[in-house]
């Protein structure tokens, strides 16, 4: 079935049916109605190659690391739901944590002419990220680096940080340890969700004249991750009272591994997510954690990439979502009080 086979059953030229395809600018209601009748009866599905050949293929390319990070299911939610009513189809990378093989997912992204990329927390260095943003319309989730190049959505990580400490120190915590993850020093962001997050967390506890107990303990947002940042820390001498993680999924492994060591929570830790994933809210959970707005942020980048790639709009922008504290059952004051 060809372009020219929907012109004919519709009654219409071949450039009428262009038109419609590439959502030209000036194309009547009706005009649009009696085309996509027409491909719909027909059950005519356009070329990608083909319609890259003319200058878009409606698809839009996601980069994250983790699939297990149940963070990013809230976030493809977003970009899934603002896109659902448009031609545009989300295509998905999860290329794990390591810098090459996300280099190579979004080279191949590239190849194959996707209109748009929404790069999660990329651990690519910033040039290559830079240099992909000048020739695809690129947004990205997590960085707080600006450019004249990409956009960006962020949350206000520092913030978030403050809204635990200032909770738990509010119970009566003084003992907080923060679960952050390692980053990666060569790929060269300054401003990545980690190290905004610590030091929110770092200029809260001084606001609290707790600058002496800040403690750090660096591992991957995994279950496996927390796991062994929760046996670290709480089979140290001087035991944190309450443990923030900057992933609910990290918080998972924390209190797995409070849970092997004969400790309860909250009433021998107290534990705290970022993220407000799902999970967070299961009645055998009740994990306390930071709402970040994950489905408005994928809603918003979406948005963002779609303003860039239709030509809206040819300057970069940066958006920041506010954080907001959600208090369950996994914090209390510390059992000493």
């Amino acid at each position: 079935m060809t372009i020219t086979d929907v012109a004919r059953h519709a009654g219409v030229s071949t450039a009428a049916v262009s038109k419609v395809m590439r959502n030209a600018y000036g194309v009547s209601a009706a005009m649009q109605e009696k085309v996509r009748a027409a491909m719909a009866e027909l059950d005519y599905r356009p070329h990608a190659a083909a319609r890259g050949m003319r200058g878009r293929t409606y698809t839009i390319g996601i980069l994250l690391d983790n699939i297990r990070n149940t963070f990013f299911a809230d976030i493809l939610d977003g970009v899934r739901d603002e896109l659902r009513d448009s031609e545009y189809t989300v295509l998905i990378g999860a290329a794990g944590f390591d810098a090459e093989a996300q280099d190579k997912t979004i080279r191949s992204m590239v190849d194959r002419q996707m209109d748009g990329l929404v790069l999660i927390a990329p651990g690519i260095p910033r040039s290559e990220v830079l240099s992909t943003a000048q020739s695809t319309p690129t947004v990205v989730i997590g960085h707080h680096d600006t450019s004249d190049l990409h956009d960006s959505v962020v949350d206000a990580d520092g913030s978030g940080a403050g809204l635990v400490v200032d909770h738990l120190v509010s119970l009566g915590h003084r003992n907080i340890a923060l679960v952050s993850s390692p980053g990666t020093r060569s790929s060269k962001w300054a401003r990545t969700p980690e190290i905004v997050l610590s030091d929110g967390y770092a200029e809260a506890m001084g606001r609290n004249q707790l600058a002496d107990h800040t403690r750090i303990c660096r591992t991957s947002y995994s279950d496996e991750g927390g796991y062994k940042a929760g046996m670290s820390l709480l089979t140290a001498g001087d035991r944190p009272t309450a443990i923030m993680t900057g992933a609910d999924v990290a918080a998972l492994g924390v209190w797995r591994a409070a849970h092997e060591l004969g400790l309860r929570v909250p009433q021998d830790v107290s534990l705290v997510g970022y993220n407000n994933t799902a999970i967070a809210d299961l009645a055998t959970v009740q994990l306390t954690s930071v709402d970040q707005a994950g489905h408005n942020m994928g809603a918003t980048a979406a948005r963002l990439l779609i303003e860039r790639v239709e030509g809206r709009r040819d300057h970069a922008v940066q958006t920041t979502m506010t954080p907001r504290l959600v208090v369950r059952g996994s914090t209390s004051a510390p059992s000493a009080l």
